[in-house]
């Protein structure tokens, strides 16, 4: 059972509180997820179609799953990169798209089966669209072996030749990002966002660009419109543990802390075994000085990364707080 914690105690928690409070990780690395809905040409939705997620950025990986009544699908645990999403049902035809699932994200992708809606494609755009495709390809090709340069020009080239590719200017933004070109790689974001307004991934980006630019307030903001396209703050449904994990550190940079602590909590509730989660939140409560309530995430962060980043500080600030 814990004592009565003296004055002289609560100092010394702060004190190692302040020594360390600045040491919060930029990102965790983490997984993706698409979700969308399947709709027929009245915008009814579309129960047991089938949409597959067929993973093109190396190693051929493909999940398939079925819509529910509401024509709702969702897919987590997806690895960062390119993806072609195809959604088909009986009599009702298919329709494909390619989206980019980057870390943590989740990439809201709807289908509409309506293929007498779709206008046949002359022979010159045929031509045009392989002419794109055999260039996009190329991009992801240098993308997968991590030559920046090369990815970024040839997605260049490929939104040339279609000025409303989205993924081409998100991968440029993602690549220029790996490059440290901070201005580069938020200009690219930005024409992304022109092009999907409500998708929550380019403000996520953006968070992460604003961010290692210690741009805190700007990363904060970025952040709060990316949960508003994701469902409601902290929602499991719009978001996995990482990503919320990843925007209460954008949340706590700027200094919102309530913020983050409720983005933590949340990334625990989807994963109790989110180590460095469990930290952050232990920090939160002594932020907001409830020593006790803290005590429970340092010893679960101990319990899940005995000899982890942050297991002397944990050590540390429990012994003080148990003497």
């Amino acid at each position: 059972m814990l004592r009565f914690i003296t004055a002289r105690r609560l100092a010394a928690v702060l004190a190692v509180l302040a020594a360390v409070v600045l040491s919060v990780p930029a990102f965790a690395q983490s997984s993706g997820m698409v979700k969308g809905k399947v709709l027929d040409a009245q915008g009814q939705p579309v129960e047991g179609a089938r949409v597959t997620i067929e993973f093109m950025s190396g190693m051929t990986r493909k999940f398939e799953v079925k819509t529910n009544k509401k024509g709702e699908y969702i897919q987590i645990g997806l690895s960062p990169g390119n993806y072609k999403l195809t959604a088909d049902k009986d009599k009702l035809g298919s329709q494909s798209f390619d989206v980019r699932v980057g870390l943590g994200a989740s990439v809201e992708t709807n289908f509409t089966l309506n293929p007498s809606a779709v206008p046949s494609m002359t022979k010159e755009e045929a031509i045009k669209l392989d002419a794109f495709k055999k260039v996009f390809d190329a991009a992801v090709a240098a993308s997968q072996v991590n030559d920046h340069d090369e990815a970024i020009a040839r997605f260049g080239e490929a939104a040339a030749m279609r000025a409303d590719c989205y993924a081409c200017y998100y991968n440029m933004g993602s690549a220029y990002l790996q490059k440290q070109d901070y201005a580069n790689a938020e200009t690219n974001y930005k024409k992304a966002l022109e092009l999907k307004p409500d998708n929550a991934e380019p403000y996520n980006a953006l968070g992460t660009v604003y961010n290692a630019q210690k741009r805190f307030a700007e990363a904060a903001q970025m952040t709060e419109e990316a949960t508003k396209r994701q469902g409601t703050l902290g929602s499991s449904l719009g978001s996995n543990a990482d990503a919320l994990f990843n925007q209460g550190v954008i949340f706590w940079n700027a200094g919102k802390i309530a913020e983050a602590k409720h983005q933590f909590e949340e990334a625990i509730k989807i994963n109790p075994d989110h180590a460095e989660a469990q930290y952050w939140t232990g920090m939160a409560h002594l932020n907001e000085g409830a020593l006790q309530d803290a005590v429970g995430y340092f010893e679960k962060y101990l319990a899940l990364a005995p000899t982890g980043q942050y297991a002397d500080q944990c050590k540390g600030i429990l012994g003080t707080l148990k003497k």
